[in-house]
C-alpha cells in the first residue's frame, strides 16, 4: 500500500470516527414516516409497493394491507421513492416530524417517467429535475433478460453499448467513448481495476446488482478526471425494511455455452442493525456460433463474494462494504489449422485441433487470465442539526495475471498488483431560500507494480485529488444546478523493463485543470419536461497511454505510449426533451463534445506503406501508437413508447441511438474517430398482467427486434479498423411470479431466448473481430454468440421479526 497510503487511510479513518463522535453527540430527533398505498382506480391495498429514502437508505414494503413504516427517520425534509411494479413512479419531498402519516396511490403505467437518481448529484434527485441524462437498469430488467456479464445487460440503453473481449469480458461505452473516459460506482466507490485494457473487465458480481444508474454525459464535477463521458452507477447493498430477515437463491442456465450461476444472499435488519451477505458461482464452457462452431478458449469461471454490515439510526448509516471478485477467463486468439479447426498450443513448440473435451471444460486452456479483485470500505452519513456530511473510505486490490507460456503453465507473462486507496467527504449545507448546496473532496492514492516476467507499463503511483462546489434551486416549474471543481493528478513511473534492459525511462508528470458545469430542467406542464445541460471536463491521460511499450496476451497488438500527451478537454452541450401522456410517451436526445486532444490509438506503418510488425516470441504484432487530435462527438438518442389506453397491459417501445465522431482535421485522410459503435434501433413488443389466476402475477410476455445498422465510419488509415456489416437479432422472453394463497412470492422464472434466428454476426466493437483469419472460409476473426436460451428461477424467503421497541 505505501507509506503515504497507509497515512491516507489513518488519516480518513480518523476523520470518519470524528464526525461520528460529533454526529451522536448531536441532539438529532427521531421520527417514523407511516402510510398506505393504494391502487388509483380500484382503491384496494398495493401489497409489495416500495417505499424509499436514497439519503438515508431506509425503507419498506407495504404489506398485505398496504399499510407501510419507516422507524428512526431524521427529523427533517426527505425524498421519498413509492414504486411497484407495473404503476408509475411517485416521488415527493416529505417533511418528517414527529409521527408522520401520509397515504399514496398509485396508477397503473409500463412506461418509467419518473425515479430518484443518485448518480451525478450531490444528494437524492428526482430525474426530472436533473439537467442532464440518466438511464436506469432495475432488478427486474436484469432478471428479464440475458448477458454473461453485468455490463453486457446495459448494452440495450440507448446511447450505451460495449467493447467487449469474449463473453467474459466487456467494458462500457457511453456516446462512443469508453474506457479511462467511463467511470464505473460500485456502492459509493470508484472501481479500479486496470480499466485501461481492452481485455480488461468490470469485477462485479452481476447477481448481487439491485440497480444501476447510467449518467450520459461528462460528470467530472462530482467525481473528476475518468468521468469525462459519463458514470456507471452499480448499486449493490440496499438495506431491508426493518424487522426484517430475507434469503434468496437465483439459478441460471444459458444453452449456447451452457453457463450456469448459482447465487445466493442473506440479508436483515433488526432495530437499525443491518447487513447483507451474498455468493455466487458461474460456470461456463466455450459458446458457439453458425460459422465458428465451438469457439475455443471463451471459457470462463467465477467464484465471488461479498455485502456489507451496519447500523441506520436516527443520526444517519455508517456501512462497512467488502467484496470479493475472482474470476479466470481464456483469451480467444482464433488460431486454426487450414481447415478451419481451432487448435491450442502443446509442449515442444507444436499445436493440435482442440477437442471436444477442451470445447466442454470450464477451466481455461492457455493463454488465459486469472483475475482477483478484493475491496473493502466505510460508507457514512451523519446528520448534524440541519446539516449532512457523507464519507466514503475504500481500499482495493487488483490482481490480474496473464499466462501464456505452454511450457510452464505456472508462469505469469503479465502481473499487475495495483492497490488503491480512494476518498469522498462530501458536506450538504442547510437549504437556504430554496438553494441546496453541497461541497465536497475526493480522489485516491494508486500504487502498481509488475511482477511478471514482462512489462506492458511501468511500476507507478498516482495521487488524485480534487474540490468541488455545487448548488440547485428547484422551483415549481425549473430547476437551476450547476457548479465548478479544481482536480490534480500527480503520476510517477519508473524505468520500464525487458528483463533487464530499460526499455522505457522513468518520468514524473502533474495534469491540473478546471471542470464547471451549467444546467436546467423545465417543466411547462406535467406531460412536458425539457433539460439542457453545458459541461467543462477533462481527463488526464493514463499510464498505458503515456508509457505503454509492449504486448499481452489479450490482445493482437503491440502498443507504445506517448510521454507528451496532454489532457483531454471536453466542452458538450447536451439538450433534452421527454413528452409523457395516456396513450404515448417520447423522448430525445441531442449532444456535441468538442475536444482539444482527443487520446486514440493507430497503428504505424512500416518504411514500405504496409502494416509495421514486431515479433513478440515468434509471432509477428501489429504496431500501434498512441496519438492526440481535435475532435468533436455528436449524436442522439431517441425513445418512442406507444401504449393505448384502454390496452394499459400493451406497449410498443422503440429506441434508437446514433453517434458521430470525427477529427476537425484529416489524419492520412481519414476524419473519423476510430471504433464508433453502429447506429442501433431496437422495438420491444410486449405484454404485462398483473394477475394471470390466483396463482401468477407480474406476468409479461416480450418480443424484440434488434436492429444494428452497418458501420462504415471508419478510421481507414494505417488499416487501423475495418468496416463492419448490419445485422438483425430476434428475441424473446416470458415470466412471472408464482406465489402462494396469501399473495407471497413462493418462486419467479424468467425464460429468455436470444438470436432466435442464429443470425452469425460481429458487433463492431467486438475485439475479437481482428483475431486471426480462418483460412478455410477467408473470414476474419471470431464471430458473437448464436442461438441462446436462457432459464432463470429466483427463491425468495421473508421473515419478519417482532419489533422489541414496542414490546
Amino acid at each position: 500500500m505505501g507509506r503515504f497510503g497507509t497515512k491516507v487511510l489513518i488519516a480518513f479513518t480518523l476523520f470518519v470516527g470524528l464526525q461520528l463522535t460529533r454526529a451522536l453527540a448531536g441532539s438529532v430527533l427521531r421520527g417514523v414516516f407511516t402510510g398506505a398505498i393504494i391502487d388509483a382506480k380500484s382503491k384496494r391495498p398495493l401489497s409489495g409497493a416500495n417505499v424509499y429514502i436514497s439519503d438515508i437508505k431506509m425503507g419498506a414494503t407495504t404489506n398485505r394491507e398496504g399499510f407501510f413504516e419507516i422507524t428512526q427517520v431524521p427529523e427533517g425534509k426527505h425524498l421519498i421513492e413509492i414504486s411497484h411494479i407495473g404503476y408509475s413512479t411517485i416521488v415527493v419531498y416529505v417533511v418528517v416530524d414527529g409521527t408522520t402519516q401520509q397515504d399514496f396511490a398509485l396508477t397503473e403505467s409500463i412506461v418509467e417517467n419518473n425515479a430518484v437518481i443518485v448518480t451525478g448529484v450531490t444528494g437524492a434527485t428526482q430525474l426530472k429535475r436533473a439537467p442532464f441524462q440518466v438511464s436506469i437498469l432495475r432488478k427486474q430488467e436484469i432478471m428479464q433478460s440475458s448477458s454473461s456479464n453485468i455490463i453486457e445487460a446495459l448494452a440495450k440503453k440507448p446511447g450505451v453499448s460495449t467493447v467487449s473481449t469474449g463473453p467474459a469480458i466487456s467494458k462500457p461505452v457511453i456516446r462512443g467513448l469508453s474506457y479511462n473516459r467511463v467511470l464505473t460506482i460500485n456502492d459509493g466507490v470508484r472501481q479500479e481495476g486496470q480499466q485501461w485494457g481492452d481485455e480488461h473487465g468490470i469485477e462485479i458480481d452481476e447477481s448481487s446488482v439491485n440497480k444501476i444508474e447510467i449518467l450520459k454525459g461528462p460528470a467530472s464535477i462530482i467525481y473528476g478526471s475518468d468521468a469525462l463521458a459519463g458514470v456507471i452507477n452499480i448499486i449493490t447493498n440496499v438495506p431491508i425494511e426493518n424487522n426484517t430477515l430475507k434469503a434468496n437463491v437465483l439459478t441460471t442456465y444459458q444453452t449456447n455455452n451452457q453457463a450456469r450461476t448459482v447465487h445466493a444472499n442473506f440479508a436483515g435488519n433488526t432495530n437499525g442493525i443491518n447487513w447483507n451477505l451474498y455468493g455466487s458461482g458461474v460456470d461456463a464452457a466455450d459458446y458457439q456460433n453458425k460459422f465458428d462452431g465451438k469457439v475455443f478458449n471463451s471459457k470462463f469461471n467465477q467464484r465471488n463474494f461479498g455485502g456489507y454490515a451496519g447500523y441506520n439510526g436516527n443520526w444517519g448509516y455508517s456501512h462497512l462494504l467488502f467484496g470479493s471478485f475472482n474470476m479466470k477467463a481464456g483469451l480467444v486468439e482464433g488460431d486454426r489449422d487450414d481447415l478451419g479447426y481451432f487448435i491450442k498450443p502443446t509442449k515442444g513448440g507444436g499445436e493440435t485441433r482442440a477437442t471436444s473435451e477442451d470445447f466442454k471444460s470450464v477451466d481455461p486452456r492457455v493463454p488465459f487470465q486469472h483475475i482477483k479483485h478484493f475491496k473493502i470500505a466505510t460508507d457514512n452519513s451523519f446528520k448534524f442539526g440541519q446539516k449532512r456530511l457523507a464519507v466514503n473510505v475504500g481500499y482495493q486490490r487488483n490482481q490480474r495475471e496473464e499466462f501464456g507460456n505452454i511450457e510452464d503453465l505456472n508462469e505469469r507473462a503479465l502481473y499487475f498488483d495495483l492497490s488503491t486507496i480512494t476518498y469522498t467527504a462530501q458536506l450538504h449545507f442547510k437549504e437556504m431560500n430554496g438553494w441546496a448546496t453541497s461541497a465536497g473532496v475526493n480522489g485516491m492514492y494508486q500504487e502498481n507494480q509488475n511482477k511478471g516476467v514482462e512489462q506492458l507499463v511501468p511500476d507507478y503511483n498516482v495521487f488524485d485529488a480534487g474540490a468541488y462546489i455545487y448548488s440547485s434551486k428547484a422551483m415549481e416549474h425549473l430547476t437551476f444546478s450547476g457548479g465548478a471543481r479544481f482536480d490534480n493528478r500527480d503520476l510517477s513511473a519508473s524505468d520500464l523493463l525487458a528483463g533487464t534492459d530499460v526499455k522505457g525511462t522513468a518520468f514524473k508528470k502533474s495534469f491540473s485543470n478546471v471542470s464547471a458545469s451549467l444546467g436546467m430542467a423545465v417543466a411547462p406542464s406535467q406531460a412536458i419536461n425539457i433539460k439542457f445541460n453545458l459541461a467543462r471536463s477533462f481527463r488526464a491521460p493514463s499510464i498505458p497511454e503515456l508509457a505503454s511499450n509492449g504486448a499481452h496476451e489479450g490482445t493482437t497488438r503491440y502498443e507504445y505510449g506517448d510521454q507528451n500527451l496532454k489532457s483531454e478537454i471536453s466542452t458538450q452541450a447536451d439538450l433534452g426533451l421527454d413528452f409523457n401522456s395516456e396513450h404515448l410517451s417520447f423522448g430525445i436526445s441531442a449532444y456535441r463534445s468538442d475536444f482539444n486532444n482527443f487520446i486514440f490509438y493507430r497503428k504505424l506503418q512500416n518504411n514500405a506503406g504496409g502494416d509495421s510488425l514486431v515479433n513478440v516470441d515468434g509471432d509477428d504484432l501489429e504496431a500501434f501508437k498512441f496519438d492526440q487530435r481535435k475532435a468533436v462527438l455528436a449524436g442522439l438518442e431517441a425513445t418512442v413508447d406507444i401504449h393505448p389506453h384502454p390496452l394499459d397491459w400493451l406497449h410498443v417501445q422503440n429506441t434508437f441511438s446514433l453517434v458521430s465522431g470525427r477529427f476537425k482535421e484529416a489524419l492520412a485522410g481519414s476524419k473519423n474517430i476510430p471504433f464508433i459503435p453502429a447506429p442501433r434501433l431496437i422495438t420491444e413488443i410486449r405484454s404485462d398482467l398483473k394477475n394471470m389466476g390466483k396463482a401468477i402475477t407480474n406476468f409479461y410476455l416480450k418480443f424484440e427486434m434488434d436492429n444494428t445498422f452497418a458501420q462504415g465510419n471508419i478510421f481507414a488509415a494505417y488499416n487501423t479498423e475495418t468496416k463492419t456489416p448490419g445485422y438483425t437479432l430476434l428475441n424473446a422472453g416470458v415470466g412471472g411470479d408464482v406465489v402462494s394463497k396469501k399473495g407471497n412470492t413462493i418462486f419467479s422464472v424468467n425464460f429468455i431466448a436470444n438470436n432466435l434466428g442464429n443470425v452469425s454476426y460481429q458487433n463492431h466493437l467486438s475485439r475479437l473481430k481482428y483475431a486471426a483469419e480462418n483460412l478455410a472460409t477467408g473470414r476474419r476473426g471470431v464471430y458473437n454468440m448464436g442461438r441462446n436460451f436462457t432459464l432463470k428461477v429466483n427463491v425468495p424467503l421473508v421473515f419478519k421479526l417482532k419489533d422489541r421497541t414496542k414490546s
